[in-house]
């Protein structure tokens, strides 16, 4: 099954490597790789993550107070967002209309 990523999700992806990386060269990096691991674990067992509604789902990092919001759609899994866990947690609902 392949993953994809909607825009804004790739964005927040990159903000959060800029912003981990101004805090300390190569944290970016290890951020970056906890969700390259996040997604490995999604893809293999796409249903084992807590429901956030009918249609979407959130796997949570470990190290890093973020999530992975994605919806598993027959051939692929969309990633609708890579969300701060401390900030506005419903922003991203709007964007299951984008799949």
């Amino acid at each position: 099954m392949t993953v994809r990523f909607l825009a804004d999700a790739e964005a927040e992806l990159a903000d959060g490597v800029a912003y981990y990386d101004g805090l300390l060269p190569g944290l970016g990096t290890e951020f970056a790789l906890e969700v390259r691991d996040g997604l490995a674990r999604v893809e293999e067992y796409p249903k084992a993550w807590q429901l956030l509604g009918r249609r979407a789902r959130r796997y949570r990092l470990s190290r890093f107070p973020y999530g992975l919001v994605y919806a598993e759609l027959p051939s692929e899994i969309v990633v609708l967002a890579v969300m701060h866990l401390h900030r506005k947690p419903d922003y991203w609902r709007e964007r299951l209309t984008q799949i």
